[in-house]
This record gives C-alpha cells, sequence and structure tokens, in this order.
C-alpha cells in the first residue's frame, strides 16, 4: 500500500514539474518564442530572471502569496493551476498504464491537451509545433502497443482530419466566413493517432455538442449582438472529448455498437 501511494505521489511531482514546463509553452509558443531561449523563466512584467528558489511549482506560488519578487505585480492563478493539472494527469496516466512505456506517451497526449487547451483559449490558435510533434509520437506510439497498429493510427488521423477539413470547407463555401481553423484540422490527426477513426469522430461530435453549449450559454449571458463575430475557440472542446475517450473509449465503443 505504501509502494503505491509512493508511486502515486511521484508521479503527481513529475506532473508538477513538467506543468511547469507546459507554462514555458503557453506562455512563448503563441508568442512565436524560442521555448528553450531563454533558458531561465521570467516575469512577464518586469521581464527579471526568476531565481530557482521562486520556480517551485505551486510552492513559490503560495510563498510569494501570488505576486513576482522583483516588480510586485500579480501572477496569473492560471500558472499553479496549469501545475495542478499536469500533476493530476500524469497520475491518470500511471493508475491507467502503471510505470510502462504506456506512461510516457499517454502522459505526452495530456500534457499536449493541456497546453493546447489554454493556448487556444487565449489566441485561438494551435500550433503547429504541437500538432506535428502529436501525430509523430501517436505512430511512433502504434510499436509499442498491442491494441492498435500503424494503419489504425493512420486512419484515425485521415478520418478526424478529413472530416473536421470537410465541415471547414463547407462552413466556408456556404457561409463566406472561416467557421474553423486548420490547426483544428491539424489536431485531429494528432488526436486520431492515439485513439483511432471511432474515436475521432466521438472527439469532434462531442466537442462540437460541448461546443455549442457552452458558447450559447456564452453568448445568452453576454448578450452578445455580434453574433457574426461572436467566436469560441473550439480546441479545448475537443481536447477535452479525446481526453474521456482516451479513458472510457472501450465503454463508449461497445455502448454505441451495444454490446
Amino acid at each position: 500500500m505504501n509502494e503505491v501511494i509512493f508511486s502515486i505521489f511521484s508521479a503527481f511531482i513529475f506532473g508538477l514539474i513538467i506543468g511547469s514546463f507546459l507554462n514555458v509553452l503557453i506562455y512563448r509558443l503563441p508568442r512565436e518564442k524560442t521555448p528553450l531561449k531563454p533558458v531561465f523563466s521570467f516575469c512577464p512584467s518586469c521581464g527579471e530572471k526568476i531565481k530557482w528558489y521562486d520556480n517551485i511549482p505551486i510552492l513559490s506560488y503560495l510563498i510569494l502569496k501570488g505576486k513576482c519578487r522583483n516588480c510586485g505585480s500579480k501572477i496569473s492563478l492560471r500558472y499553479p493551476f496549469v501545475e495542478f493539472l499536469t500533476g493530476v494527469a500524469s497520475v491518470l496516466a500511471y493508475l491507467k498504464t502503471g510505470l510502462t512505456v504506456d506512461y510516457i506517451f499517454i502522459f505526452f497526449f495530456l500534457a499536449s491537451m493541456i497546453t493546447i487547451t489554454f493556448i487556444d483559449l487565449d489566441f485561438k490558435i494551435i500550433p503547429d509545433e504541437i500538432n506535428f510533434a502529436g501525430f509523430f509520437t501517436g505512430m511512433i506510439y502504434t510499436f509499442f502497443r498491442t491494441d492498435f497498429n500503424w494503419v489504425d493510427a493512420f486512419l484515425g488521423a485521415v478520418v478526424g482530419a478529413g472530416f473536421l477539413f470537410s465541415i471547414a470547407y463547407l462552413y466556408l463555401r456556404f457561409r463566406g466566413i472561416e467557421g474553423l481553423g486548420m490547426g483544428d484540422v491539424k489536431f485531429m490527426a494528432f488526436v486520431g493517432t492515439y485513439i483511432g477513426w471511432f474515436g475521432s469522430l466521438f472527439t469532434i461530435f462531442a466537442g462540437s455538442f460541448l461546443g455549442a453549449l457552452v458558447g450559447g450559454a456564452v453568448a445568452y449571458l453576454s448578450r452578445s449582438k455580434e453574433k457574426g463575430k461572436f467566436e469560441i475557440p473550439f480546441g479545448p472542446f475537443l481536447a477535452l472529448s479525446a481526453t474521456v475517450y482516451l479513458f472510457f473509449g472501450k465503454q463508449i465503443k461497445n455502448w454505441y455498437f451495444g454490446f
């Protein structure tokens, strides 16, 4: 029992550390800054280098009371939240796979979902760097998993990206405005390599349903009259739906086909 608790705790701490790096990606990638240069973290307000003892996940935020030590500017609560969320993702990946090679790929998938969600919320883009890395790791993963081969992964990518591209094309053709970005299409190619063609379709339909619910609620509450200009990022809903399928895909598929 103690070994299990220690393993879960270790997975959580590892996730916190990775979460700190995800914050770097979330800040730098959409601003077209190199994630590894500078190698140190810095305050977005004053630009001062953050000392290592002020960069301990969650703990430093609590000690500093959410403020920069140098300039006193407020630090967004999002930073410790992303770290905590990544810690939880690491634990979930561990509970699903144990300490195996599968853990590496599953945790990478979940970490990518977190990164994409927060970038898309702020900038309404999904960086190609994440989509391409996700697609290639998904294909590589097929050589280590027993429930999936490279044909399944490739078919999942084609179905996911192709279906979403068709929707985007038809929407643009008949409405005359862009309803979906190509980042979402590439994202589904990434997702498809991990969860296959059925998982891709589930992700698109479930993500669309969630997006419609949230978008409708936000539009109603904000009483927005600019219907044509109202935008809501699709990536977070796709990421959430893909994550649900990753963990419950077998049950969802069995339920759908009546097994």
